[in-house]
């Protein structure tokens, strides 16, 4: 049983948390593009972002800021535009993004992070910015998540948004978060947006270690069609609302914050997964028996990015070989004769040998929400998890009339 309880809240579970959404003419839609979110106090900031070369401005930016300073009270996020590989130009645009909402707020610029989602190589349309800034502001409220978690999305089909509670001493202490994304979902990171709120005490050393780790253990284990993208941003704040003993250094209070960390951004990652374009299904791949598990999550992402895997399961067709071709090119060495595989609970290979299963049945299963496979290649004690989904027909449609 996890040491931890689901509440309502997202990102303004936590205590000192304010956000908000709002439309500013950013998206040609005219959906919600503008979020907020603002600690009443300066926080503890770590930030995790795409490996891309080809990076958005908002990514050097936050980068910049991590570096010099690891707090932050405020972050701006908007859809619509990527401000990503538009020059000079791009850099000046975030960099007047961040003094503007900072005035704003009357908050140093210093203390403001960024983030934008959209096309790549537009400019972020600066006046719609510029107008929508004060409404942005005046709409702050502590109930604000889900009008944040709307204004971030572009192709998503649903919002992303979880709390979790915990006690550590004699006071509890709350993670919310909130996070966008469906297409160019890729480890390293994928073309999502994530933001975490915790009203915990924490060191930034500690905390920025925390995030590295919880995210190689979530968003860096899904993957929707093996296009990394150039926003893609992990950012959290802890502003020690909670007043609990201030965790410096690692122990069982660390552990026990890192674990429930963790968990939020794998709801989150799984949420992104499931949400997949043209998605009908959440696949998860579960490793064991690889020599660690770095080893395990490498095969397992192997086989959830396959894209004969995925192409099987949105045709409802259990062809084991698909997912044992996967696992034996993840560049992970292993036995083959101690290779098993199971789809749910069919066992379909053994030791290497392939075995005799209800075809009919398995090929219905496959049709649930859900689809476990379940592979095993050894003796080790590695173990490691990975997500993805189907790959539909939809998929197709939907990027060829992405900017059309």
């Amino acid at each position: 049983m996890a040491d931890w309880q689901e509440i309502t809240g997202g990102i303004t579970a936590p205590r000192g948390y304010q956000a908000a959404g709002i439309t500013a003419g950013l998206k040609p839609s005219g959906l919600p593009d503008l979020a907020l979110i603002f600690s009443e106090v300066e926080a503890i900031a770590a930030g995790v972002f795409t490996t891309s070369q080809v990076k958005a401005a908002c990514v050097d930016y936050c980068r910049q800021r991590l570096q010099a300073k690891q707090s932050a009270r405020a972050i701006l996020c908007n859809a619509g535009q990527a401000n990503a590989a538009t020059g000079n130009q791009g850099w000046f645009d975030a960099l007047e993004s961040a003094l503007a909402i900072a005035q704003a707020l009357n908050i140093s610029s210093e203390s403001v992070l960024l983030a934008s989602t959209g096309v790549i190589g537009q400019r972020i349309k600066m006046d719609a910015l510029r107008s929508g800034i004060p409404k942005v502001v005046a709409a702050l409220s502590d109930t604000g998540s889900d009008a944040a978690a709307g204004a971030i999305i572009t192709t998503d089909l649903v919002t992303k948004s979880i709390a979790l509670e915990t006690n550590i001493g004699d006071r509890s202490v709350r993670i919310g978060g909130i996070a966008k994304g469906s297409g160019m979902i890729h480890p390293n990171m994928a073309t999502m947006l994530a933001f975490v709120t915790c009203d915990a005490v924490v060191s930034p050393h500690l905390w920025q270690q925390m995030l590295a780790r919880a995210a190689d253990r979530s968003f860096n284990s899904i993957t929707v069609d093996g296009d990394t993208s150039t926003n893609d941003s992990l950012i959290a704040l802890a502003n020690g609302q909670s007043r609990t003993p201030a965790i410096i250094e690692w122990g069982a209070e660390a552990e026990k914050l890192e674990a429930m960390l963790t968990a939020v951004c794998q709801h989150l990652a799984k949420a992104i997964a499931r949400d997949g374009e043209g998605a009908t299904c959440l696949i998860e791949v579960e490793v064991t028996g690889a020599h660690d598990e770095l080893s395990a999550r490498q095969i397992a992402k192997t086989i959830a990015g396959s894209s004969l895997v995925k192409s099987a399961i949105f045709g409802r067709d259990p062809n084991w070989g698909r997912i044992a071709a996967a696992a034996g090119r993840a560049g992970v060495p292993f036995e083959q004769e101690n290779l098993q595989i199971k789809l749910g609970d069919f066992l379909m290979l053994e030791n290497g040998q392939p075995l005799t299963f209800d075809r009919a049945a398995a090929s219905a299963y496959l049709q649930q929400d859900t689809v476990l496979i379940s592979v095993n290649v050894g003796n080790g004690y590695g173990v490691g998890k990975a997500w993805g989904c189907d790959l539909s027909y939809d998929y197709v449609k939907i990027n060829a009339e992405y900017t059309t």
